[in-house]
């Protein structure tokens, strides 16, 4: 039976009876087990969240270091080359000059032989037995003063990190 108490603050509570307030009781830890074990659920979702996620970070990390590793040995190998190719320049330098100069040599000599009929040229044969061009015409001529400059280039890759 269901009968009514009046509090001191003056509301109505209606008392139910002892198996209505079991029910309610059941409910309530049965509401309560639920939500504890959804927290508990929140909880480990979360925490596989997080453990994924600092497997990922530890896996980029490993990445980093390998990219870096690589970017190194290329950056070194590529500053290899590019010593290799300044050297190699170099020495295109140096054989195209060499290269002028004798075929200057070849010209001058070509041209001596066209004037075997006495007429003097600018190449003379020395008394060495050695091809000479005439004072003047070794100064006047440009791509002879590049060549007594240039000073042979032998520089391997090695020689040129150590300074």
């Amino acid at each position: 039976m269901d009968s009514s108490i009046v509090n001191s603050s003056g509301s109505t509570r209606i008392q139910t009876s002892g198996s209505e307030d079991d029910i309610n009781n059941q409910r309530k830890r049965k509401r309560m087990l639920s939500n504890r074990e959804s927290a508990k659920r929140s909880r480990m979702r979360k925490q596989k969240h997080l453990d994924d996620l600092t497997a990922e970070i530890n896996q980029l990390k490993i990445n980093k270091n390998e990219i870096a590793t690589t970017m190194k040995l290329t950056t070194q190998q590529f500053v290899q080359v590019e010593a290799e190719n300044s050297v190699l320049r170099a020495q295109i330098c140096e054989l195209s000059q060499r290269l002028n100069s004798l075929n200057e040599i070849i010209t001058c000599m070509n041209n001596n032989n066209d004037f075997s009929d006495g007429t003097s040229s600018d190449c003379t044969i020395g008394t060495s037995g050695m091809f000479e061009l005439e004072q003047a015409d070794l100064f006047d001529n440009h791509w002879n003063m590049m060549y007594m400059n240039q000073q042979a280039i032998m520089v391997s890759a090695s020689e040129m990190f150590e300074y």
